[in-house]
C-alpha cells in the first residue's frame, strides 16, 4: 500500500524541489485527517529547510487533483454525536484550515498542478498556493449547498475576491467551472496543457535555486511562462465571464430571498445557467442563507479572520442535522431526496440563522492564527 501522501525531494541544479503527491486515486485523492496532518508536518519541515527552494503539489492519476474532504467520515462523526461536539469532524476542519492558512502564508513558491477534479478541500489546497496551474481537464465546483455545507477552506476569502457578483453566484449554485474560469475569478494563475507536466517538473529541476524566496518565485514564473504560451490554443472557453452580466442581474435582489427567487425561477435554454438554477433549487435553503451571510460578514476580513469565521460556522453546521441529511441523500443512500428542514428560505427563523454565527466554544481553536 502506498502512503496516502507521497513526499519526495527532487535534486535540482542547485537546491531541491519538494514534491507532494496526494496518492489515493481510488477516492479521487480526497483528504483525510491523516493526510492533512502529514501535509502540515512536511510543509512546516520544508519551510525551514534551506535546501528546499520550491514545492510542487499534484494528485495521483488522471481523474482528480483532489475531490474534497472525506465527507463520509465527517458524516459518521456528525451522526454518532448529534448536537456535538463531533470530535473527528471538528478536528478535521480545524487542522485542515490551519494547513490552508499555512499554504496561503508560505514564503517559498508552491506550485499546484490542478489537473482533473478540484473540489472542496482540493480547492482549498490549490487556492492557497502561490503558482496555481490549471489544465484542459480541470473541473472545479463548490457544490456545498447540495449537502448543507458552505464553500469553506478559504472560500470566504477567494469568492469575495472574485469579479463582480460571480463569487456569490458560484457559492449559491455550486456551478461547475473550468480552467479558464478559474483564472478569470482569481483562483488560478496559468493555463498549461497537461501534456507539459513532465517538462514543467524537469524545468524546475534545472534551476539554480537560491535561498531567497523572491528570487525563487521569479524562477518559477520563468519556468511556467513558456509552457503557458504554448498552451493558449488548448484552453477551453470560459463560462463565468460570458455570463457575468446575467449573474449581476440575478444577484441584484432586494435581499437573499429575492436573489434565490431570481436564480431558481429562470426560464433559460442555457445549459450552464439551467444546471446552476437546478442545483440551488434542490439544495438546502438554510445552507443558502448561511452561505450568503458568511460571504457578507467576511467581505472585508483578513485571512486569519476568515479561517476563524469559517471554523465557527463549520463547527455549528456539523452539529446541526441538516448537514447529515444532505450527505445521506447525496452520498450515503444516494436517493437524492433530502428532507430539508425548510422548503423556502423565507421559512427559516432569523434566530436559527443567528445560532450558526454564534461561537460554540469559549475560545476559537484558530485564535492563534495571524
Amino acid at each position: 500500500m502506498t502512503e496516502p501522501v507521497v513526499f519526495e525531494e527532487l535534486p535540482a541544479a542547485e537546491g531541491k524541489v519538494g514534491r507532494i503527491t496526494l496518492s489515493v486515486a481510488a477516492t479521487l485523492n480526497s483528504l483525510t485527517l491523516e493526510m492533512v496532518d502529514q501535509l502540515q508536518e512536511k510543509l512546516n519541515a520544508w519551510s525551514t529547510d534551506d535546501s528546499i527552494a520550491a514545492v510542487f503539489i499534484e494528485g495521483a492519476g488522471e481523474k482528480a487533483f483532489c475531490a474534497g474532504g472525506d465527507v463520509q467520515a465527517l458524516y459518521k462523526s456528525a451522526v454518532e454525536q448529534p448536537g456535538g461536539p463531533c470530535e473527528y469532524a471538528e478536528a478535521f476542519f480545524t487542522r485542515e484550515y490551519r494547513m490552508n492558512y499555512t499554504l496561503h502564508t508560505y514564503a517559498k513558491p508552491l506550485i499546484c498542478w490542478g489537473h482533473g477534479i478540484v473540489m472542496g478541500g482540493g480547492l482549498g489546497v490549490m487556492a492557497g498556493c502561490s503558482h496555481r496551474v490549471v489544465t484542459e481537464r480541470t473541473r472545479i465546483a463548490m457544490p456545498e449547498v447540495t449537502i448543507a455545507l458552505f464553500p469553506d477552506v478559504g472560500g470566504s476569502w477567494f469568492l469575495n475576491h472574485a469579479p463582480g457578483k460571480t463569487g456569490e453566484f458560484l457559492a449559491l449554485t455550486g456551478a461547475s467551472i473550468n480552467g479558464a474560469d478559474a483564472i478569470y475569478i482569481g483562483i488560478a494563475d496559468r493555463f498549461i496543457a497537461s501534456e507539459h507536466k513532465d517538462a514543467v517538473i524537469a524545468g524546475l529541476c534545472q534551476q539554480q535555486w537560491s535561498t531567497e524566496p523572491a528570487a525563487n518565485h521569479a524562477r518559477v514564473r520563468h519556468v511556467l511562462r513558456p509552457f503557458a504560451e504554448q498552451s493558449i490554443s488548448a484552453s477551453p472557453a470560459g463560462q463565468v465571464e460570458p455570463h457575468a452580466a446575467t449573474i449581476a442581474q440575478l444577484l441584484d435582489g432586494d435581499d437573499i430571498h429575492d436573489i434565490i427567487d431570481k436564480i431558481t425561477s429562470q426560464d433559460t435554454d442555457d445549459p450552464w445557467l439551467a444546471k446552476a438554477r437546478d442545483s440551488l433549487a434542490h439544495g438546502s435553503k438554510l445552507a443558502a442563507l448561511w452561505i450568503d451571510r458568511q460571504l457578507w460578514e467576511t467581505r472585508h476580513a483578513g485571512l486569519a479572520e476568515i479561517f476563524q469565521a469559517e471554523i465557527m460556522l463549520a463547527t455549528n453546521i456539523i452539529r446541526h442535522p441538516e448537514f447529515a441529511e444532505g450527505v445521506r441523500a447525496l452520498l450515503i443512500d444516494k436517493d437524492r431526496k433530502p428532507a430539508w428542514q425548510y422548503q423556502a428560505s423565507r421559512d427559516v427563523p432569523t434566530a436559527l440563522l443567528d445560532q450558526f454565527f454564534t461561537p460554540p466554544w469559549r475560545e476559537n481553536p484558530l485564535a492563534d492564527l495571524g
